[in-house]
């Protein structure tokens, strides 16, 4: 017996679009970084790109539980001596809530080069709108 592995013409990858309002950050971001991976393919194979695109809206309509949205912060450090910079969740979120989403999704995702190649399907918009309905995504509910 041989392990079937599929080739890369063979995958078909799909596009989904989420709808991010009043969803809790990190199960939405734990549920999109599986399709993501490709681990809802039954034909999953970790070392090969299985999953599908995600297209997620109205991100600035995120929600976090308990005293979270007051207590998150992001740190990022510039590479200089003294150049390590924070900003406060709700900061955040009123400048780029797309960031936010992205954030959580992508630090779910490999540290190698399938996982940017992973999060490259990854697609954020804070409003309703996207310009990928050519791609003819297929709306997935999560609740």
């Amino acid at each position: 017996m041989s392990t079937y592995f599929p080739k890369q013409g063979e995958i078909a990858h799909k596009w989904f679009v989420v709808d991010a309002k009043d969803q809790t950050l990190g199960r939405l971001a734990t549920r999109v970084a599986r399709i993501l991976t490709g681990k809802n393919n039954p034909r999953y194979t970790p070392f090969m790109d299985m999953g599908d695109a995600v297209v997620v809206i109205n991100a600035e309509k995120i929600r976090l539980t308990g005293l979270k949205s007051e207590k998150k912060v992001y740190h990022r450090y510039t590479g200089y001596p003294g150049g390590l910079r924070s900003e406060e969740f709700e900061k955040r979120r009123a400048r780029r809530p797309e960031a936010v989403l992205e954030d959580a999704i992508v630090g779910m995702l490999p540290k190698t080069k399938l996982g940017r190649a992973m999060a490259s399907k990854l697609k954020v918009y804070r409003g309703d709108k996207h310009p990928h309905q050519a791609q003819k995504p297929e709306t997935l509910k999560l609740a």
